[in-house]
Order: structure tokens, then sequence, then C-alpha cells
């Protein structure tokens, strides 16, 4: 990956060990920082991201809470409008309908309210994505209806590395943060886990900075484009489009908000051709705004019409079959290659 600090001992992470671990060193050095959410504590989090915390800082900076989004990311707000620097978790993105009063109206807006009188230095982390059948209500990505909204700042990692440093980054951050894990690259054993996904991560604290890509596989026939476990299956499918004789480029975005515009029209201009995978809904979302800043910048850089492989615009389906059938792979990202090879 880009940007990495010099790694003098290596050690292998899992995305949630990495995000542990970020938040531990940032609790150590800024007694501002501290933790909410259901079952954060002594369970060390649904998908692992805060274990360790509770026995290290007492349960004064890491507070389990009562199933009530509303109350407890209302009272982060009110904390990071006091000078606090809280991270919040909401378990499930799916759950964002219950308080996303507080996230948008009150999180993403306040500071603009206070004519910039008021800083909100709040990360929210919350898990998206489905392929383990939890159905249409713990199954979603949302990536777009959060970076669609102004005032906040969204992140998703695609491993442990960039994981550890964007949280640093998060909660040094001015600004609200959406910080979005997919649940699959957690390396929970229960999820199944994306081996792509843990990779070596250096002690010492550092951040990866936000509103920039990563160009993590170089190629010259077509880009495609992803964030989180979209980018691993946009290199799985690069191996199999290989075996072909295609040479595919990959683009991690990393972060939604800010959105890196530049890396991925740079990569298009030298491929031509463009790929967007995204696990969130087809229409209105991540996909068709990434085609439209290459379409808008300079539609001549095309030699084919961009393709999309996203999810379906219905329900996430409890069905193994369905699900899968519904979920971006790397089989699709290659047929979507073959529709436009010819071009």
């Amino acid at each position: 990956m880009n940007d990495k600090v010099s790694v003098t001992n290596e050690r292998r992470l899992t995305i949630a060990r990495a995000m542990a671990e970020a938040i531990a060193q940032e609790m150590r050095v800024d007694e501002r920082v501290f933790v909410m959410g259901e079952d954060i504590g002594t369970l060390g989090g649904v998908f692992g991201n805060t274990r360790g915390l509770v026995e290290e800082f007492g349960k004064l900076r890491v507070r389990d809470t009562p199933i009530s989004e509303t109350g407890f990311i209302g009272a982060a707000v009110g904390a990071a409008s006091d000078g606090m620097r809280p991270v919040v978790e909401l378990m499930f993105v799916d759950f964002f309908g219950v308080c996303m009063d507080a996230i948008y109206n009150l999180m993403a807006k306040n500071t603009y309210f206070s004519g910039g009188s008021v800083k909100v230095p709040l990360v929210l982390m919350t898990s998206t994505g489905g392929g383990y059948s939890d159905a249409g209500q713990h199954s979603q990505c949302l990536y777009g209806t959060f970076a669609h909204l102004p005032g906040m700042k969204v992140v998703s990692p695609s491993n442990a590395y960039d994981a550890k440093g964007m949280m640093t980054a998060a909660i040094r951050d001015e600004n609200p943060v959406i910080f979005m894990y997919h649940k699959g690259l957690q390396g929970m054993g229960w999820l199944g886990t994306e081996p792509g996904a843990t990779v070596n991560v250096p002690e010492e604290s550092y951040e990866v900075p936000f509103g920039k890509a990563a160009v993590v596989r170089e190629g010259t026939d077509v880009t495609i484009v992803g964030l989180a476990m979209g980018v691993h299956n946009a290199l799985k499918a690069a191996d199999l489009l290989a075996k072909k004789g295609v040479s595919a480029e990959v683009v991690d975005l990393r972060t939604l908000v800010p959105l890196d515009r530049d890396t991925v029209f740079n990569s298009v201009k030298k491929t031509g051709r463009l790929i967007v995978v995204d696990e969130d809904y087809h229409s209105f979302g991540v996909s068709g705004e990434i085609i439209a800043s290459v379409c808008e910048r300079d539609v001549s850089v095309l030699k084919a019409a961009p393709r999309r492989v996203a999810y379906p615009d219905v329900p996430i389906p409890f069905s193994r079959p369905m699900e899968q059938f519904c979920l971006p792979n790397p089989d699709k990202i290659v047929a979507a290659f073959d529709s436009i090879a010819g071009a």
C-alpha cells in the first residue's frame, strides 16, 4: 500500500485489532478521548474493535450503553462540542434510522450553525456489509447515504494498515468522521475472514491521510475502483483477467469524503476503461458518483462506456443463495470487462 511508514518488526494484525490499537494509543496520550456504545466494554465490541480497552482504561472512559442510539450519540455530540473527543459505535449501519437526527442535524451541522466556533471532533464507527445471511436490517453498506450529506468525513478501510492509520487520523480530526468498517474484513472467524485484509501494521502511531486513494495494483487495460470489500473483489478479478492477458489497475478509494477524484481520473486516462465495484445499492450511490467524476472532467478519455458492479436495488435477502446472487464478486467484474473489451 502507499504512504506506509517504515516497519521495523513486522506483525500482522486484523482490522479489528488495528482499530483497537489505534484507539488505545490515542487514549494514552489524550485524556479527552473516550469510547461509548453497545457491548464495547467487557465484550470488546461485537466485531472486536474495542478489545482490551476497558481493562486498560476502565469503565469511566469505555462506557457500555443501553440500546438507545439516539441517546448516546446525542450525548457524544454534546461531549464533542464541549471539548471531548468521543469515539462512538453504532453497531450496525442499518440502525442509523433511529438516530439520524443526532447524526445529521446535530453532529454534521453544528459547526456550520455556530459559524465555526463549535467543533465536533467525534468518530462514529459503524459496521457495514453482508454475505453471512444476516438479512435486510444487518447487512447493508449505505456508503452513499452518508457520503451524500455534507458536514461529515466518510472513510472505509480495506486492510489493517489503513484501518489503524485512518482511525488515528479520525480521532485527531476536528470534524465528525463516519468510520465504516466492513464486517467481512474484521478478522472475526465466525463471520468469515478475507485474508488480504490482515496485513503488517507498525506498532508506532501514524496517520493515513484522508482524501488520498491508493493504486493497489497497476495496470494498463482497465481501471477497477472500489472500497472496503470491493477492493478485494477487484484484486481477485484482476488476477482472473491477467490469465486472459488483460492488465487491470485497481484503485482503493479509502475515503469517500473527501474523495480523491484525481487519482481515479488519472488512472482512467491511462487505461481508457472504468469499472466501479460497490456493495452499496446500484442506484444513486458511490458508483454513479465515480463515473460522473470521470465523465464530467473529460469523457474523451474513455474508450468504452463505464460499468458498475453493485448491489441490486432490492432489500438484502436472508437466504444465502439469494444473497450471494446479489453480492458483487470477481466473476461479475470479469463479465463487466468482457462487455466492454471490444471497445
